[in-house]
């Protein structure tokens, strides 16, 4: 990560594919209005580097073959099943 995390926060936007950046933008909206105290407190969070165990590990290699099956939504039909 770069030593400036503002830099690297710009950076990271600045390659997020055009579908979800409408979603970052209500994300960081609320961050930077401090309305969302879980969602401040979830990305603040340290990385957890666990490894998974045997539940987890099934449940990834489920959506693996869910993803490879195509049995998956996309962002648009996501948010339209929410109303968001």
């Amino acid at each position: 990560m770069d030593a400036d995390p503002r830099a690297e926060l710009e950076r990271l936007i600045s390659k997020l594919p055009e579908a979800i950046v409408p979603v970052a933008l209500r994300m960081v909206t609320e961050l930077a209005a401090k309305r969302d105290p879980f969602l401040t407190h979830v990305l603040a969070a340290e990385e957890d580097n666990e490894e998974l165990n045997e539940v987890g590990q099934r449940m990834l290699q489920e959506a693996r073959e869910d993803s490879a099956a195509g049995r998956t939504h996309t962002l648009d039909e996501v948010e339209r099943e929410l109303g968001v």
